[in-house]
């Protein structure tokens, strides 16, 4: 994890962080004044760049069997052919390409609905080619061995996210790693994100998996492109491995642009809502062997619309999600997700009810409180993620659970999130595996946690230490402080003949 805080600040360094917010800056004073619809719309610009250089990188690779995107009818459409264009010309072209967005190759029957309507928005020519001309001239290059492209692309999502009245806010990419780390998934499971956003959770995963099943030899060059896997891993990581959901149009297309520049245009990414309408009959229909999520907190959803099989009497998304999360993971699946510390210790029979059911029919693993100040500028609101198994048995459930008191995560926790040499997380990763105890982990037993109303309320099980002091006898004590009150007494009164003489 220590590379994450690297990388973040090679972005920094780079400038370009800089240079995406001057982006935004032309497409305001150029009349596109919709926040959303300057993301779209530079989301649009950049990926067509970013999946222009991948085209052609991987036609240098593979010059025999590669199909070019950028071939026939979409040779057009290709990021060469705007640079050099200006006014009208410049202006029927970015659109063209963008309404042919829909007709991607590979591209996925969800993304084929929602990218029906792209259009270019950008009406003003001069600043359409002054934001073409700055895209054009971003310096992509990899720095200290690292791709920045990502980095970049992933600052620009970031705007999307701020907190808004169905409590969405970014997960950041060093918390998601660290999720998906704990949870391992594997080249053969199948993995979902219920409330996706920009499939942060569903990228990180893939690259977890390429990583874990990358040969010695290439990881020592930096490499992690999955040359153990197997014909048919490929084909299932690429085709059925992933599926992500949200109840946000906007978010879908954001992240079936960010999965087809990684390779995973097949990816099922579907605009749907999973606590209002149901997959399959009977409930819970499709299951997975890992769910991973960052879930919207906060916010209510009208009694009559929730879902009747969730079966849980609150309006609460936090806690409906939580039941969703147990009943569509798979016996022996797994699930890493984040829930708002209420979850952790509400007193309602909602609240009760979800923690019960979480550690008697799951095996709850971990519970990993973050600092405050992980989400913001966004929000501040205090969160924890959980770990846990589907038990496979009727009677499998928690035995006792590791808590782990995250203090620092390598950036400041103020809103400028600057990064800094303080973070738990390498800890955090050295501890799981034995669940070892230490100043910031230590283990509970199921029973004291149920005698407490099956509260995950960290502070009520974190173990007191005490530290042995050696005191004077209380006669010396006693001394020093009579002459100390002596001492007082004797100045006071020279102070006091100080100032009669005055007089």
């Amino acid at each position: 994890m220590e590379s994450n805080k690297q990388n973040g600040t090679n972005f920094q360094s780079s400038g370009l962080r800089q240079k995406v917010d001057q982006l935004m800056d032309i497409l305001y004073s150029g009349g596109v004044n919709n926040p959303m619809d300057s993301i779209e719309q530079l989301s649009y610009l950049i990926f067509l760049r970013l999946l222009t250089e991948k085209d052609e990188m991987l036609a240098s690779l593979d010059k025999k069997h590669y199909r070019r995107i950028f071939s026939g009818d979409w040779a057009r459409y290709a990021w060469g052919n705007f640079v050099t264009l200006t006014g009208d010309e410049l202006f029927n072209a970015a659109r063209a390409a963008i309404e042919k967005l829909h007709d991607l190759p590979g591209l996925s029957a969800t993304g084929k609905l929602l990218f029906e309507r792209a259009t270019l928005k950008i009406h003003d020519r001069p600043t359409l080619r002054a934001v073409v001309q700055a895209i054009h001239d971003l310096n992509l290059d990899p720095q200290q061995g690292h791709d920045l492209k990502g980095d970049m692309y992933e600052y620009l999502l970031s705007k999307l996210a701020t907190s808004g009245t169905n409590g969405q806010f970014r997960t950041p990419r060093h918390i998601i790693e660290m999720i998906v780390a704990l949870v391992n998934p594997m080249p053969s499971q199948r993995i979902c994100d219920p409330a996706c956003g920009t499939a942060g959770f569903l990228i990180a995963s893939y690259n977890h998996i390429l990583c874990n099943s990358t040969s010695k030899p290439a990881r020592a060059r930096g490499i992690c492109d999955g040359d153990l896997l197997k014909p048919a891993q490929w084909k299932f990581l690429e085709e059925q491995a992933f599926t992500g959901y949200d109840n946000d149009a906007n978010m879908v297309k954001i992240a079936i642009l960010n999965l087809y520049l990684h390779r995973l245009e097949k990816a099922n990414i579907e605009f749907h809502n999973p606590l209002t309408t149901g997959k399959g009959s009977p409930y819970p229909g499709m299951t997975f062997d890992v769910i991973l999520a960052n879930p919207p907190f906060a916010g209510k959803i009208q009694k009559e619309s929730i879902l009747a099989d969730i079966n849980l009497e609150t309006r609460d998304t936090e806690l409906l999600f939580l039941k969703w999360f147990i009943d569509h993971l798979n016996s022996g699946g797994h699930a890493g997700v984040i829930v708002p510390n209420g979850v952790l210790f509400g007193t309602n029979k909602a609240d009760r009810k979800v923690r019960e059911l979480l550690l008697t029919t799951c095996d709850l693993q971990a519970v990993i409180n973050l600092p405050s100040g992980v989400f913001k500028p966004y929000s501040g609101v205090g969160t924890a993620a959980l770990i846990f198994e589907k038990g496979i048995a009727k009677n499998a459930g928690t035995k006792s659970v590791w808590f782990y008191d995250l203090t620092a995560d390598g950036f400041s926790l103020d809103d400028k999130r600057t990064p800094n040499d303080f973070s738990d997380i390498p800890d955090v990763l050295v501890k799981w595996p034995g669940r070892h105890e230490g100043s910031n982990s230590y283990r509970v037993p199921i029973d004291k946690i149920r005698d407490n109303d099956w509260s995950l309320a960290a502070g009520r099980y974190k173990p007191m230490t005490t530290e042995a002091v050696n005191y004077d006898a209380p006669a010396k004590i006693l001394g020093d402080v009579l002459k100390l009150e002596n001492e007082i007494v004797r100045r006071g009164n020279a102070l006091l003949e100080q100032v009669a003489g005055k007089k």
